[in-house]
């Protein structure tokens, strides 16, 4: 247990910024097919939809724009999911070593979801303004003309039209997907590791496959409880200002218009993401915190 005792936020910091960075190249084609499934407009029958689903968007994508048009808009998520999962790592280790009273002893499930909530907290702050920009400049791509040059000139010119309200457009859904869903996401790669653990080994030994079969299943289950407040969020950050009233309105109008299963929306390419997304971005957490450890034992 002598390495795995002492929390360290910098080090969990540090492997979550290299872990946003696996997390984003093994999973932002399908990202973008995602956003562009859940702000497709709604067609008056069947035949006139632009996309029938994960697959049709993809071939129709790369027909048109080529595999890197499954990259598109990947410069403000780089530049923001890095830190962003750096942040989220942070949160996560300074939230174990906050209730951490003794080394020795194991920390509770409870205080395991707890620290992963923290981490969610510490994200939105971040996360908020990029998933708006991110959102609108995917969303500008299929619609044919360009409104903004880019995630800066989008930035600034949101900015310049109604302040920081403009670019925070969206918190509290952003807090509502984040937070319980980035507690539950910790809580279940951390249980899952115990669990696959053999007997009388130590955590820190546990061979890459079931790394990745746990990062991949705490991804999934954290898509689960994600994805309705993510269709919310898309689709309010997306609509021209005044649309809606606010939350509830976004969640009325989909019902109304869409039904239930309209929450789900994109779920295919989601979940397709969600495994080879997380197993990459806990595995390069997990080996970027062993070379931390050898090179930086201190830290």
């Amino acid at each position: 247990m002598g390495e795995e005792a002492r929390v360290s936020p910098l080090k969990n910091f540090v492997a979550g910024g290299v872990a946003g960075a696996c997390l984003l190249l093994a999973g932002h084609p399908l990202d973008t097919i995602k956003v562009r499934l859940q702000t497709q407009p709604k067609a008056p029958s069947a035949q006139y939809v632009l996309y029938t689903g994960a697959y049709d968007c993809f071939r129709k994508t790369v027909s048109k724009e080529g595999v890197l048009g499954l990259y598109k808009g990947m410069g403000a998520p780089l530049a923001g999911v890095a830190p962003m999962m750096a942040i989220s790592f942070f949160g996560f280790g300074l939230g174990k070593q906050l209730q951490q009273t003794d080394p020795n002893k194991p920390l509770t499930h409870t205080q395991i979801f707890l620290s992963g909530c923290l981490g969610g907290v510490f994200t939105t702050v971040i996360v908020t303004p990029g998933e708006r920009i991110k959102c609108l400049l995917q969303v500008q791509a299929s619609g044919g003309k360009s409104r903004y040059a880019g995630p800066l000139d989008c930035a600034v010119r949101l900015y310049k039209a109604q302040g920081i309200r403009s670019v925070y457009k969206g918190t509290v859904l952003t807090l509502i997907r984040d937070v319980p869903s980035n507690g539950l996401y910790f809580l279940t790669y951390e249980y899952l590791k115990n669990v696959l653990t053999p007997e009388g080994q130590s955590v820190s030994q546990l061979s890459t496959p079931k790394i990745l079969l746990a990062g991949g299943i705490a991804g999934i289950l954290n898509w689960t409880i994600a994805l309705p407040p993510d269709v919310l969020k898309s689709n309010f950050q997306t609509a021209p200002d005044g649309k809606y009233r606010g939350l509830l309105d976004v969640l009325r109008t989909l019902l109304r218009e869409e039904g239930p299963r309209s929450l789900y929306k994109g779920f295919n390419a989601v979940f397709l993401r969600a495994f080879p997304a997380n197993a990459a971005c806990f595995l390069g957490f997990e080996m970027a915190l062993k070379g931390l450890n050898t090179l930086a034992p201190s830290w």
